[in-house]
């Protein structure tokens, strides 16, 4: 049986599969997994090398399906072959049986790619189009310092390839020359809606890639022997060029009733389903003499042991100050939580091998380029400019490859990143993202440079469990620069999404070395009995100035610096009760935040407490200094020490 007649047998049994699974679901993508049936089929089957019986092996070639609604192309090749996955904690060979399941809440075979829930064939939750690409950069470019020799391979949809990720992905890929990533684009020239534009057509994307620096090979996608001499270049020893290729294929390709545009996310059934297969059969039977199906040779891994990361001691702030002749800045007894951050980040690249740092073109600001300008650390420091969406999945592609990514930029510009930092979370990616600069601190630059809306965001997913069972995310304020350092090496051990929250102005160091900080924890600084404000990071020098303020006047108040997100609650209220259950949030930043998870848990005890909340209520604008934009916002000491009086029902003076 030839090369072709084999390649065109497996992609009319993958269709027929796709088309089956998604009618028993009633839901899925059929047409999409038909017009890569063929991609898949020659990946799958002749050029990947990978294991079946071990997907995620460290060797093992990558597919990134980006376009992750055609997933069932990819899972009936995976029954057809027998690969495994895992099934409620039990490793078992995926058969055409399970397929069935497809979309049921009990089945690992989710309606777009998901490894978290046991197809670790996958590296990352995709579905969220224009993410996939990224992902992949960031899995060659730990193939790359690993030195394994892996290939990663991403199919992108025509439609998504309009998203502006998409285009930070391959400026990323020439950058860092990654001529282990093959983008390969899925021109079906059909988006949901309809047509795609001609801004996506083939002609147009391979121009495209083309003026980007790309080789670029067009190719017809449902050819086998197109499609091989395609891979087979990229594969050729010695390439210094990345390539992409080009794919023109058909949506819903060998059954002409399903082509169009009017059946994107619709499965066939009852008489249409007949007749689809019936059309598809009829395909077969134009294209080869003959649909028996040969025999599987899928390449086998390159031999290559995984490599072992050491972990050593890690350093005190001190001792890491002292490393790096930061003594005098030590004494001064200042110093902003971003530039411990980089020294903490710095002292973790020398400590553990996995820790890679990854910043958006603001290394100078976030103090990342302590780390990426060390030369013994700076080949594990990336440089995705600015370009925060793909810095967010290249991080996640870094932590499908055991990698431990810190990705810094300033906290405002996070924000449009949030739906890859969603996805990495789903992905159950290791990754820590890191925001400087953040809230109102950063006066003068005015409110298109202030992160307002993070904490709230980001401590939603502490209200859920991951995949390992612990919160989706913790939220941390440091105060100051021990707690900024200290907080960075927890981070680092616990596996699962941080977001750190760092700012601008140098403060006074409250914390001595003998301090424990921990995922989770508080510190009480001032212990009172009438009133406990709670505050975190920046805000907690202001809440210091109005707890003397409060002393003057005869209240006894408590200050606990809130530093984590979620928290002990058990010993908030404990706290609070001591303070006869009045309590005072102050943040730097929107509400639904700090606040809401406070009040949150005192609600839920049962118990009567009066929670008055302060924090940002307008849009901000630029001001001369911190101190007039506390005062802007309503967030001077002099406000807390007045909301505090009125809490208690006591006369300001």
């Amino acid at each position: 049986m030839s090369f072709e007649n084999a390649i065109h047998a497996r992609a009319i049994l993958l269709d027929t599969m796709s088309l089956e699974m998604c009618a028993e679901s009633g839901s899925g993508h059929p047409t999409s997994a038909m017009s890569i049936g063929h991609i898949v089929s020659v990946l799958m089957y002749r050029t990947m090398r990978w294991l079946p019986e071990d997907p995620n092996n460290h060797t093992s070639d990558r597919l990134v399906l980006s376009e992750g609604h055609a997933v069932p192309a990819v899972y009936a090749a995976m029954a057809d072959i027998g690969a495994t996955v895992d099934w409620n904690g039990e490793p078992v060979q995926l058969n055409r049986e399970h397929l069935k399941t497809l979309r049921e809440d009990d089945s690992p075979l989710d309606g777009h790619p998901n490894p978290m829930e046991g197809v670790t064939f996958f590296d990352a939750a995709t579905g969220s189009l224009g993410q996939g690409l990224s992902v992949a950069a960031g899995l060659g470019l730990a193939a790359r310092a690993d030195n394994t020799g892996r290939k990663t391979y991403c199919i992108i949809g025509d439609g998504e390839a309009r998203e502006g990720q998409i285009t930070e992905a391959l400026d990323f890929i020439m950058d860092h020359e990654l001529t282990n990533v093959l983008p390969i684009f899925n021109c079906n020239s059909y988006g949901q809606a309809g047509a795609v534009s001609e801004q996506q057509s083939p002609a147009r994307l391979a121009a495209k890639l083309e003026a980007f620096g790309f080789e670029v090979a067009t190719i017809d996608g449902h050819s086998p022997n197109e499609i091989k001499a395609s891979f087979d270049s990229f594969n050729k020893d010695g390439r210094t060029q990345p390539m992409a290729v080009v794919a023109k294929t058909v949506k819903g390709w060998g059954a002409p009733s399903m082509q169009g545009g009017n059946w994107h996310g619709k499965p066939a059934s009852g008489k249409q389903l007949e007749t689809v297969l019936s059309e598809l059969r009829q395909t077969g039977t134009k294209l080869t003499s003959s649909m028996a199906m040969d025999s599987i040779a899928i390449p086998a891994p390159l031999d290559s042991a995984p490599h072992v990361s050491t972990v050593n001691t890690p350093m005190t702030f001190r001792q890491a100050m002292e490393k790096w002749d930061m003594l005098t800045m030590l004494q001064s007894g200042k110093m902003a939580t971003r530039r411990a951050y980089g020294v903490a980040l710095r002292a973790l690249g020398y400590t553990n091998e996995n820790v890679w740092a990854v910043d958006a073109d603001v290394s100078n600001s976030t103090f990342s380029n302590a780390f990426g300008n060390d030369p013994e650390l700076s080949d594990r420091f990336v440089e995705c400019k600015i370009a925060e969406q793909n810095m967010y999945s290249v991080g996640a592609g870094l932590s499908a490859a055991g990698k431990i990514p810190f990705c810094s930029t300033f906290a405002k510009f996070i924000t449009r990143g949030y739906d890859q930092i969603e996805m990495a979370i789903n992905s159950g990616a290791n990754i820590k993202v890191v925001g400087s600069h953040s809230g109102i601190s950063l006066a003068a630059d005015g409110p298109s440079q202030m992160s307002l809306p993070d904490i709230a965001w980001f401590r939603s997913f502490g209200t859920i469990k991951d995949h390992h069972g612990e919160p989706g995310c913790y939220v941390l304020q440091p105060a100051d620069a021990r707690a900024a350092y200290e907080l960075t090496h927890v981070m680092a051990e616990h596996i699962g999404c941080c977001y750190l929250r760092t700012f601008r102005p140098d403060v006074e160091m409250i914390y001595d070395e003998s301090t424990t900080f921990e995922l989770g924890g508080m510190e009480v600084l001032t212990q009172g009995r009438d009133v406990v404000i709670v505050s975190a990071g920046y805000m907690i020098h202001e809440c210091n100035k109005a707890i003397d303020e409060l002393d003057r006047m005869g209240v006894d108040a408590t200050l606990l610096d809130l530093y984590s997100l979620p928290f002990d609650e058990e010993r908030l209220l404990d706290i609070v009760n001591e303070n006869n259950g009045n309590v005072l949030v102050v943040e730097d930043n929107y509400g639904a935040s700090m606040g809401s998870a406070v009040a949150d848990a005192c609600t839920s005890s049962g118990d009567a407490f009066t929670v008055k909340q302060l924090h940002v209520t307008r849009i901000p604008k630029s001001a001369r200094s911190p101190e007039s934009i506390l005062r802007m916002c309503g967030l001077h000491y002099t406000d807390i020490t007045q909301s505090a009086a009125s809490l208690l029902g006591v006369a300001a003076t």
